[in-house]
């Protein structure tokens, strides 16, 4: 037996989307048992921003590798950090 879904109405804001669905279920609105996966390709996870001292020489370092390497010194530690994490969690 197929149930009748109730329709999604329109929003003012996402402040009155989020209102919204705060206070109803979802299941009356959606069929579940319909439901594709989603693959979102171009999705970033969000980042934030923190201050880390290092020591001047560390930096410099980093520096001429992230030259050798042709990407910025940033990137190339958030990849060394990505990769050291890694490895500690896979032990």
């Amino acid at each position: 037996m197929k149930r009748k879904l109730k329709e999604i109405p329109v929003f003012n804001t996402e402040d009155d989307e989020r209102e919204f669905w705060s206070n109803h279920d979802t299941t009356d609105f959606f069929d579940y048992d319909r439901a594709e996966a989603a693959i979102f390709p171009n999705l970033k996870p969000s980042t934030k921003s923190i201050s880390i001292r290092l020591p001047e020489t560390l930096i410099e370092q980093l520096k001429m590798l992230a030259n050798e390497k042709d990407v910025p010194y940033q990137s190339l530690i958030k990849i060394y950090l990505a990769e050291k994490i890694e490895a500690e969690l896979v032990k």
